[in-house]
């Protein structure tokens, strides 16, 4: 998952070689830290307007430490003066972006979660109807992708559809050529891999087209990007909102529960819990796993 993804979240929109689309003129940040001007709310907001990362809606003391450490090692400890040098260098926007999102992810994460997906709520859902999977700051694509396999194998003759979003466009690319590292799927059964990927350079694996095929990806910010209303059966958004301040974090989980249809599942990290589910709408049959009512 993209963590930063400047939501989602590089989301996480996360987790950009190709720059980011600047902010429409005029544009603000949509959520602001309730602090005096400083410099370093002066930078989030320049910086928004250069490539429309939104810095404020994550939590201030993590982000401004990593920044200010990160602004020091380049020479440029003013932060008054690094937002200009970012505006006119890409490589170094390109730099500074993969410092300050986080893009950690593998195959199988988490895979007591994965495993109550496959045996419960795939069948479940395909028995039902098609079945429409949403990765929220899918960064370069790895859970995408495990829950791709994981349709082949369990519920092949489904129809699945599965969208992968993210911020950074980056990760968004690699998302789509399907290519994992050894590192990436040390977690995945080697059965799964075996029938459903092939090898690739430096000991790497590629996605098979029949996995490929149930997938799309596609750049966006999953605060402001518009978002069907119960369009999705089934969205997983992971270790994601755990870097966003909480006005952020409480968005972003009310705007997931309105793009499942009555019935569908919202799964978050091992961490993350939604606030006031119940009031939001929501049961949870099942760890880390939430079903709209």
């Amino acid at each position: 998952m993209s963590n930063i993804t400047t939501p989602g979240a590089r989301s996480a929109g996360a987790r950009a070689g190709a720059p980011i689309p600047s902010a429409p003129a005029g544009t603000q940040p949509a959520f602001r830290a309730d602090v005096a001007k400083d410099d370093y709310l002066a930078f989030c907001e320049e910086l928004y307007r250069i490539c429309g990362v939104d810095l404020l809606q994550y939590k201030r003391q993590q982000m401004e430490r990593r920044i200010r450490t990160w602004t020091a090692r380049r020479g440029t400890p003013d932060l008054a003066l690094y937002c200009p040098r970012l505006a006119v260098d890409p490589e170094e926007l390109d730099a500074f972006l993969d410092r300050v999102t986080i893009n950690v992810s593998e195959m199988w994460r988490h895979p007591e979660q994965i495993g109550t997906v496959e045996k419960q709520l795939l069948p479940q859902l395909a028995a039902e109807g098609p079945v429409r999977i949403w990765s929220a700051g899918c960064s370069y694509g790895a859970e995408a992708y495990t829950l791709a396999t994981i349709c082949c194998a369990v519920i092949p003759n489904a129809r699945v559809t599965i969208k992968g979003t993210d911020l950074d466009r980056r990760m968004v690319q690699r998302a789509r050529e399907g290519v994992f590292t050894p590192e990436d799927v040390r977690q995945a059964p080697k059965d799964m891999i075996n029938r459903f990927f092939e090898p690739a350079p430096r000991n790497g694996w590629k996605a098979k087209p029949e996995v490929k095929r149930l997938l799309s990806f596609e750049n966006g910010d999953l605060l402001r990007m518009r978002i069907q209303s119960e369009s999705q059966d089934l969205v997983f958004c992971r270790n994601t909102v755990i870097y966003f301040n909480q006005e952020a974090r409480d968005a972003l989980h009310e705007r997931l529960v309105d793009s499942l249809r009555p019935g569908g599942y919202l799964v978050v990290g091992t961490s993350e819990r939604v606030t006031n589910a119940r009031e939001a709408g929501l049961s949870s049959p099942f760890p880390f796993i939430y079903r709209k009512l």
